[in-house]
């Protein structure tokens, strides 16, 4: 079975509501690795060698954070900069994440129709999340659509964190048993809500 890991991104995670929550589901599932970045790094120094042993490791990347600026929180950012290195990631020798599985998944402010390019961003979240999906691409891995809470600050009062973080389990065991529909999941726009449609015929997870 794939091996998944986690890499939780929050800087301020006592004042997380949401991306908390699906950090510790994430803990609990047999299989998956969660890594608390800003725990560990709490001074921005970031032991190379341990995280790239870590994705040597794992089959499945999987980057957990908030939206900030149609990206991730800074720490996330100096992990790639530091960690996927030339002649370990990319480069002519650089081959130790090719044919891996990456994703991104994220939690927004804005509402869903504000990723459109009729809505306020003029854009959809997984074109605006293009440099981690070229990133992807260059080290030759697999880059799927990314997993996506929209409107994240009204999801308690709106009552949609739960079937959320339900999603995300969902999601994480499919990864784990390889039970994700690959092919499907590469090629959507976003990944959330219900996820039958994404998911092999077999037992359920």
């Amino acid at each position: 079975m794939p091996k998944v890991i986690v890499f939780f991104a929050h800087p301020r995670p006592h004042r997380s509501e949401i991306n908390l929550p699906l950090f510790e589901t994430a803990r609990s599932i047999e299989g998956v690795t969660a890594v608390d970045l800003y725990a560990d790094y709490p001074d921005f120094s970031i032991d190379i060698d341990r995280e790239q042993d870590r994705l040597r490791a794992h089959e499945v990347i999987v980057f957990q954070h908030p939206l900030y600026w149609y990206s991730a929180p800074a720490l996330m950012k100096e992990w790639l900069d530091l960690v996927l290195e030339h002649g370990f990631a990319y480069g002519h020798e650089g081959k130790a994440l090719h044919g891996k599985i990456f994703l991104n998944a994220v939690t927004t402010g804005a509402k869903q129709d504000a990723y459109s390019q009729t809505g306020m961003n003029h854009a959809e979240l997984r074109s605006l999340l293009g440099p981690f999906e070229k990133t992807a691409d260059l080290c030759g891995m697999r880059y799927l659509a990314p997993f996506a809470l929209f409107g994240a600050g009204r999801a308690l009062e709106e009552s949609r964190l739960e079937s959320h973080r339900l999603g995300y389990e969902k999601l994480l065991k499919a990864l784990v048993s390889g039970r994700l529909d690959l092919q499907k999941a590469a090629a959507a726009p976003v990944l959330s809500g219900e996820l039958e449609s994404f998911l092999l015929t077999g037992e359920a997870v």
